[in-house]
């Protein structure tokens, strides 16, 4: 196992078929083999574990999807433990969404469904506090309002809660194909993310593995975000999720940091399974990579300590006047003291070992030349090894990064083990031409070494020559970057975090 978990059935050796999780469509082995996830249908769990009210965001989902989703949670949950299911209605403006909805959920079930009408969209994040606020039973699950929910998914989670009311309890995920509404598993997972605060799915920690119970809770670091389980009170006491982040995005990530750090954990259950839509074209037709950047950043500025410069690194911005207003964040740094929560070192070392650090770094960002205006040093195409000059754009490709080591690391941070990390800037002493290279793969050491001051050159410490750009008719845009004899050129690097080499 080497790379992310996100392939289906690499684990677990079965699929469901059909557009709906019926009795005789679930647990259908594909291959010869005894299926560890069938432990799951031999646990038992106390007959007294608390009621569970369920929300369901959306804006302007499909009427038929989200009744799926009501159908779904109502036949596959005991009647006893599902108190009332929330409907958050982000303004939506499909008519059908109001009186038809309304109609259908109080005739089909009186008295169950409650819906939550916000008169101007809020984003997913506050709606999610909306449900919060209307919701009941002491425990309360969210979802997106385009899922399917697997017999036997709600008793595994309250239990685990039950246990302890700091856990937050993340139902494994599965696929809903957009376009079929087949159903497939996907194998166990964590739910990881990257200095930008991407999410994405992860291996699960090696404890985990080494067990070889499938069905055994998994410690994850964050959430993907489309469904999670928690204490209705535990959740209030701990902030909620930050009403100051917009619309989506960095919010799963912030709360995974904060129950960690605040005395809390969180996991996946395996046995715990509902199935997600993953959709086309998304609700929220804003700039998520604007949101998601400045919802990064305001995490970072509260939870991640000496660590806050690899977010602004990963989405290659300066830390002094980066041009996004997160807003105002002294309320949760508030939050985080009144909590006492531990620090952000402490939750890498312990339950996020797999990120990368680069805190050796120096200076980040776009390099350019003084022969050359308006290009910057590039990665150019990762296939080639080889960096070129290109149209300065501000994005991962033009990330350079320099450590106290002397290292020039080209392209979007590595982030975590999973992922391949930033290539070195070699020169070989063999031609004209740097090349990029997998630092680990350098074969003398040396080679990656660079002398680089501010409007100064960059010189290579092994052959003395310096990086310098050439004019020629060959290359792109007819400039070409060599290594040789030093010639006067000077560089310009955009972001400082130290200054020894100022």
């Amino acid at each position: 196992m080497k790379n992310m978990v996100i392939m289906p059935n690499s684990v677990t050796g079965y699929h469901w078929t059909g557009p709906s999780l019926t009795t005789d469509q679930k647990n259908v082995p594909v291959a010869a083999g005894l299926p560890k996830i069938f432990w799951c249908k031999q646990m038992t769990y106390p007959d007294d574990l608390p009621q569970i009210s369920v929300v369901f965001i959306f804006v302007n989902e499909a009427l038929s999807v989200i009744l799926r989703s009501v159908h779904s949670v109502v036949n596959h949950t005991p009647s006893h433990l599902l108190k009332e299911i929330i409907l958050v209605d982000d303004n939506s403006d499909n008519v059908e969404l109001k009186f038809n909805l309304d109609q259908y959920v109080n005739k089909r079930y009186p008295g169950l469904v409650k819906i939550v009408r916000n008169n101007k969209r809020e984003g997913l994040i506050r709606a999610r506090i909306q449900g919060w606020k209307a919701a009941t039973s002491p425990v309360v699950g969210f979802f997106d309002a385009h899922v399917e929910f697997n017999i036997g998914w709600v008793e595994p989670a309250l239990t685990r809660i039950k246990e302890d009311r700091k856990r937050i309890i993340l139902p494994a995920i599965d696929n809903i194909k957009y376009n079929t509404f087949e159903v497939q598993q996907y194998a166990n997972a964590a739910h990881g993310y990257n200095w930008g605060l991407w999410c994405m799915y992860i291996i699960p920690p090696q404890d985990w593995l080494d067990k070889g119970d499938e069905s055994a809770p998994i410690r994850t670091p964050a959430m993907i975000g489309c469904s999670f389980v928690v204490d209705r009170e535990y959740f209030g006491e701990i902030g909620l999720l930050d009403p100051g982040m917009e619309v989506y995005g960095g919010e799963n990530i912030e709360l995974g940091m904060r129950v960690w750090q605040c005395g809390g954990s969180m996991e996946v259950l395996p046995c715990s399974r509902v199935a997600h839509i993953e959709r086309t074209k998304k609700p929220y037709n804003n700039d998520i990579d604007y949101y998601a950047k400045r919802n990064a950043l305001r995490a970072a500025e509260v939870w991640m300590d000496d660590f806050k410069s690899h977010v602004y690194m990963a989405w290659n911005i300066p830390m002094a006047n980066p041009g996004v207003d997160f807003g105002d964040v002294s309320e949760r740094i508030a939050l985080r003291q009144r909590l006492q929560c531990r620090s952000f070192k402490w939750y890498l070392e312990n339950v996020y070992p797999e990120m990368r650090i680069y805190n050796n770094t120096v200076t980040y960002g776009e390099v350019r030349n003084s022969k050359a205006s308006g290009y910057c040093l590039d990665q150019g195409a990762e296939e080639d090894d080889k960096a070129i000059l290109y149209p300065c754009h501000g994005m991962s490709s033009q990330l350079v990064r320099y450590s106290s080591e002397g290292v020039l690391q080209l392209g979007p941070l590595g982030s975590t083990a999973f992922l391949p990390d930033s290539k070195c800037l070699v020169d070989d002493g063999k031609g004209r031409t740097p090349t990029l290279k997998k630092c680990e793969d350098v074969l003398r050491p040396a080679q990656r070494f660079w002398d680089f001051t501010q409007n100064g050159p960059i010189i290579s410490r092994d052959t003395g020559r310096c990086l310098e750009v050439e004019m020629s008719k060959d290359a792109n845009f007819g400039l070409r970057l060599v290594v040789q004899r030093c010639s006067g050129q000077k560089w310009m690097i955009r972001n400082w975090i130290k200054h020894g080499r100022h």
